[in-house]
């Protein structure tokens, strides 16, 4: 499922790069022909930013669509093709800005004509502009590093001809401030082009994700039943996409029970972190020194119930595992016992929260308790209840 998601996000991503190319000749074509009517330097720097930018724009393209590729060379996938299609609209961007400031300080001095360039730059501006913001959404949307990175391309470009704009709006007052112009021009899109190498070369050198996105993953993973916690947590970047190995430590004797929990969660993995392509769980088994075990009662006297789902009350009982010696007991209420719909899975989500080792069940034929048991807990009948209370 996960893998057909990320299909169709990359179908969506080609169409939007295929647009940005378009859009990037338009933008080319048409300063470049103001900028030498008006002999406005900073409208033809201003062009030449364009005019790479369709070349940056198709690399992305070609980025994503050999990242849709399949071989069985590359078993994680060409991910990383978005990421070299990155490298190479940062590495343009940064020639735009060196050409743009050589034209500002060797080129000869003119006074633009602004009935001709004047228009051309705020039309483009408000284009650049606009689908900058709109294609920095759909590349966030459908996690494509190069996408954004087009994205952040054009809204240089819009920044690039605001300077552009405002220089030739003074025309008129008797400021000639085009050289200028173009000079500050290629500061702004140099600027932009190194930001986008230095994240390009990271994620090229297997930088790990980032620490927000990797705490939230860890996070999950110690609150699932039977995990006590992430002893060693590996990530990386893959393109738009990453992949995560941990090493986590069960409270569990069993390689079943431990197998088991570890192929549920790295199916649980994929389905939480939409960008998540590949998730692996290694499991240390760790009997630990307390377990937890869940019994439905009737009320808070104790009084075991016959249901479980429906069941008024939940006893939860902490005991040593050597000896199985209670050291403490809590009731809680089934807060979903009255629900009208979905009441087993409610009751299961809710019951998981706990991390259980076990509940005690004497029909395990429900949508609860077959929550429960793929998630790891056993389901142990009460004929089988030993314990000592302290």
């Amino acid at each position: 499922m996960n893998r057909e998601v990320s299909k169709i996000k990359l179908a969506k991503a080609k169409r939007r790069a295929l647009i940005s190319i378009a859009l990037n000749i338009f933008l080319a074509m048409s300063k470049g022909f103001a900028g030498v009517l008006s002999g406005s330097a900073a409208l033809v720097g201003d062009a030449i930013h364009s005019a790479t930018d369709v070349f940056a724009s198709t690399a992305v393209f070609i980025g994503i669509w050999v990242a849709g590729r399949e071989h069985p060379s590359f078993p994680y996938g060409l991910y990383k093709a978005e990421t070299v299609a990155s490298l190479v609209t940062a590495v343009a961007v940064i020639l735009a800005g060196y050409e743009i400031g050589r034209q500002a300080i060797f080129g000869v001095p003119s006074l633009p004509d602004v009935t001709i360039a004047l228009p051309v730059a705020a039309v483009s501006f408000v284009i650049a502009l606009v689908f900058g913001l709109l294609q920095l959404r759909a590349g966030k949307k459908l996690d494509s590093p190069a996408l954004q990175a087009d994205a952040r391309d054009y809204l240089a470009d819009s920044l690039s001809t605001a300077v552009v704009l405002i220089s030739l709006i003074v025309v008129p007052f008797g400021y000639n401030v085009d050289r200028i112009a173009a000079g500050i021009v290629s500061l702004f899109v140099f600027y932009a082009g190194c930001q986008l190498f230095i994240g390009a070369v990271k994620d090229l050198l297997d930088a790990a994700i980032d620490r927000e996105t990797e705490r939230e993953i860890i996070q999950y993973v110690e609150n699932y039943p039977r995990i006590s916690r992430v002893k060693k947590c590996f990530s990386r970047k893959a393109g738009g996409r990453y992949l995560v190995d941990l090493d986590v430590i069960l409270h569990t004797p069993s390689h079943k029970i431990a197998d088991l929990v570890s192929d549920r969660l790295e199916e649980e993995l994929l389905e939480k972190f939409p960008g998540l392509v590949l998730a692996r769980i290694r499991p240390h088994y760790a009997p630990g020194e307390f377990m937890k075990r869940i019994i439905p009662v009737e009320s808070p006297a104790g009084e075991r119930s016959q249901r479980f789902a429906t069941a008024p009350w939940f006893l939860v009982e902490t005991m040593t595992t050597e000896g199985r010696v209670v050291t403490k007991r809590e009731f809680i209420e089934n807060r979903y016992k009255n629900a009208e719909k979905k009441k087993g899975l409610l009751v299961g989500r809710f019951l998981l929260k706990l991390k259980p080792d076990e509940v005690v069940a004497e029909n395990s034929e429900s949508v609860a308790l077959e929550l429960l048991k793929d998630s790891g807990v056993e389901i142990v009948q009460p004929s089988s209840l030993t314990s000592t209370t302290i």
